[in-house]
């Protein structure tokens, strides 16, 4: 039986002032572990050499007669380029999360703020993660600046972390669990929503279409092209779409396991398809307890699965660990991209939002065969 992923609290004053005590001496991690130095740097002025010629980089940009557009993530990113097509020329387009940082575990620089709040279009997730961007549109330069922030484009499609059977809970915030319908006195819960709304296809067809109607509306006069360009796109999409659907029916399995984190909820739930891992997608855990990891191997057995799952940047030990715990120890091994970093080295190989999407479609196949 599924039930809410509750993650998030409000303490008390007593527990304030604790928690200010442990946070002194721990910094807790974000939804998965970065390798990326500087995301791991607590402090917000993560790049000094980088904020150094941050008021320079910025007048560069809005002094260059460019449509400026900022992108948090990848993926938005990747879209807006789609989009744009061969009018490029008239366009900044800005990653800000770039060289392998993650999402949730991102701190944005002094030149980070600066390029948000200056440009034109500034488009981004509007989770959690992006608690930074209300005071960065605040103090926005720019007052005509334009905000998209995805998550409130797709309104009541966005779904609340869940925990599904066998899924390990995150633990509560100074390291006590919280069962449910346990009495405490000093935390009022509030649902946390699920950020990875670009692993369902279907939401990448309603953003793509929401934000070329925001760069039409910029740019006026090249309107028709990015509608155009947009709904080629689109039309790229629902065939990957259909593929997908396709897949899973078709699938000699009818459910996946990951041995990690799972960031994709909104995939499987777009095509019913049935799911069990170690870790909601937005857990702070890393180390799966022998209930979990047990149950998951029995689950792995039960179904005759082929292959257990982990995400990009994963150490698979909790998937080894699986793996080490099944009758026939034979299972493979493999990844799918969640798409919440990509490197500099990923960048000028060209990755696209299609092409991890249909690699991620190959996996799935294996998996459900």
């Amino acid at each position: 039986m599924k039930r809410l992923f509750k993650k998030r609290r409000t303490l008390s004053a007593s527990s304030l002032l604790l928690m200010s005590l442990f946070l002194c001496l721990f910094l807790s991690v974000g939804c998965s572990v970065i390798k990326n130095n500087a995301a791991e740097t607590p402090n917000i002025f993560v790049n000094e050499k980088k904020d150094s010629n941050a008021e320079e980089d910025v007048m560069e940009k809005v002094s260059s007669n460019k449509i400026s557009i900022v992108c948090t993530t990848f993926p938005q990113y990747d879209w807006v380029k789609n989009i744009i097509g061969n009018q490029e020329k008239r366009f900044d387009i800005t990653l800000l999360l770039d060289n392998g940082v993650d999402m949730h575990s991102y701190q944005p620089t002094i030149r980070d703020i600066a390029i948000a709040g200056s440009g034109d279009l500034f488009i981004y997730v509007g989770g959690e993660s992006d608690a930074w961007v209300r005071d960065a549109l605040k103090e926005a330069k720019n007052k005509d600046l334009k905000a998209i922030n995805l998550m409130d484009v797709l309104g009541n499609s966005v779904k609340e972390e869940e925990v599904v059977e066998g899924m390990q809970e995150e633990k509560g915030f100074l390291g006590h669990s919280h069962k449910e319908g346990e009495e405490t006195d000093d935390v009022e819960e509030e649902p946390e929503y699920d950020e990875h709304i670009w692993l369902s296809i279907r939401n990448a067809e309603i953003l793509v279409k929401n934000i070329a109607q925001e760069i039409a509306n910029i740019d006026v006069q090249n309107a028709e092209i990015y509608e155009k360009n947009a709904d080629s796109y689109i039309k790229k999409l629902a065939h990957l779409d259909k593929q997908y659907a396709a897949t899973i029916k078709n699938g000699k399995y009818k459910a996946i396991l990951f041995g990690d984190r799972f960031p994709f909820r909104y995939l499987a739930d777009d095509y019913q398809l049935k799911y069990y891992a170690a870790f909601a997608g937005c857990s702070a855990e890393t180390m799966a307890g022998f209930e979990t990891v047990t149950f998951l191997a029995q689950k792995v057995d039960t179904l005759h699965l082929p292959v257990i799952l982990t995400i990009e940047n994963s150490d698979g030990r909790i998937a080894e660990s699986i793996k080490a715990n099944t009758a026939k120890k034979d299972q493979s091994m493999l990844v799918m991209n969640s798409l919440q970093s990509v490197t500099n080295e990923q960048l000028l190989d060209g990755i696209t939002y299609l092409k991890v999407m249909r690699e991620n479609l190959s996996v799935l196949s294996k998996a459900l065969n």
